[in-house]
């Protein structure tokens, strides 16, 4: 029994439709899953699938090649799945692989092949095709240092096959998997409820002397019990002065009487992820001040949101944040005019107190992939997450939830989640 329903066959031959008809005439692409990595000895991570082989196939399966080749001669070669074939011992050491058949009911790829007929099948129709679409993670964030099996792919073909001209699939996947479906928006709401689940549980754990990974394991264990493999990345939980460290993910503090609690964290569920910010003061009452920035960061959020329309530039809407950012800062006394009058204009004056960005996509990654330079579109899905890091007051206050794009606005899939300080304080005096 799978942990969550796939999603249908039909959701990855439109994600497969809308990637091949971006491609040039004539041309083959090729997509490769990812390794399991290792650790030492003979251990190993959790098996985490490339994000596109899941886009395009929902295979969540090592050891596996998609080839697409739309205008292929034989119909039977235009779109073909390489999976291992199962053995005796693959069946009784890590249970039995997809048959062809289940392969196909779950992608909708009529033409499954075992792996090992990979490199015949791809002499066999290099000679016809123009090109060579290749993926490489183009990621605007990434920082690779390891060979993935990706990489690896991609030398092999180049090295085998250096006449083919190769082009870059990511410019075309980062358009088409930005823009979610239906299903696929379901699927990250279901992962908000549980995030929602995980923060009630915290909100009625939460007193001072508890652990910030006290805390984290509360979260885990509602997301896995509900059908969550866990946090989609790693939980930041950062009392006191750690909030005012962005990526601070040791979460080994003690939570005391009088800071505010931040907490970044999502549940994943079927391989989307949510990604959530909300800030509990320990004692369960904020202070004034601490009230006081938190209805700013809020009031950031708000406005921020209602920014995010079809047609609106990424960039223009960011510049908008940071007027909105400075107003708040101007009223909590962060910063006053002669700030604002001599501030450079590529580290404005609000950046001392939110330095990071307000939104990213999310999706498959829960920084996901997208074309920063295009408009805005519906069916994108965004972060909006202001915050405000006073370093001083040890104070550091995020809030974020996860929005869709639709054609006349929005719609927050984390609307059921506490948010208002009031709110958040009746819970946890309940």
């Amino acid at each position: 029994m799978l942990r969550y329903p796939p999603l249908s066959a039909e959701n990855y031959i439109r994600n497969r439709a809308a990637f091949a008809e971006a491609l040039s005439p004539g041309a083959m692409a090729l997509f490769s899953s990812n390794d399991v990595y290792p650790t030492s000895a003979d251990g190993t991570l959790p098996f985490r699938q490339d994000s596109n082989m899941l886009h395009l196939t929902g295979v969540d399966q090592e050891e596996t090649v998609l080839l697409l080749f739309p205008d292929a001669h034989n119909p039977a070669d235009r779109e073909i799945l390489f999976v291992t074939e199962t053995n005796e011992e693959i069946a009784i050491w890590e249970g039995a692989k997809l048959t062809k058949a289940e392969a196909t009911a779950q992608t909708g790829v009529k033409q499954v092949q075992w792996l090992s007929l990979l490199e015949r099948t791809i002499q066999r129709l290099v000679t016809e095709c123009s090109c060579c679409y290749l993926h490489q993670n183009e990621h605007t964030r990434a920082k690779i240092v390891v060979e993935t099996r990706e990489a690896r792919f991609n030398q092999w073909f180049c090295e085998t096959y250096p006449h083919v001209r190769i082009e870059r699939a990511a410019p075309i996947l980062h358009r088409t998997r930005s823009v979610k479906s239906a299903e696929e928006i379901e699927r990250m709401r279901h992962a908000c409820g549980i995030t929602r689940d995980g923060f009630n549980r915290v909100m009625n754990f939460l007193k001072p002397g508890v652990t910030e990974y006290e805390v984290e394991a509360e979260y885990l264990h509602e997301f896995v019990r509900k059908g969550s493999r866990g946090f989609a990345y790693t939980p930041i939980v950062a009392s006191g002065a750690t909030a005012c460290v962005l990526h601070y993910i040791e979460n080994s503090a003690v939570c005391q009487d009088g800071d505010v609690l931040l907490m970044d964290v999502g549940a994943e569920y079927g391989n989307y992820a949510s990604d959530m910010t909300r800030c509990l003061p320990v004692s369960g009452r904020f202070t004034d001040r601490q009230r006081k920035v938190y209805d700013a960061v809020l009031s950031v959020m708000r406005d921020a949101t209602k920014l995010l329309r079809p047609g609106v530039s990424l960039h223009d809407y960011h510049k908008q944040v940071g007027e909105l950012m400075t107003e708040q800062l101007l009223g909590l006394g962060l910063i006053d005019k002669h700030d604002v009058a001599k501030q450079n204009p590529a580290w404005p004056a609000y950046k001392k107190y939110f330095m990071h960005g307000t939104s990213h996509f999310i999706g498959l990654d829960v920084h996901d992939v997208g074309l920063w330079h295009e408009p805005i579109r519906a069916g994108h899905v965004f972060t909006v997450e202001p915050g405000i890091y006073i370093r001083e007051e040890n104070l550091g206050i995020r809030l974020e939830n996860d929005i869709v794009i639709t054609e006349d606005g929005f719609h927050d899939l984390m609307a059921h989640i506490p948010l208002e300080a009031d709110a958040i304080e009746e819970a946890m005096n309940a």
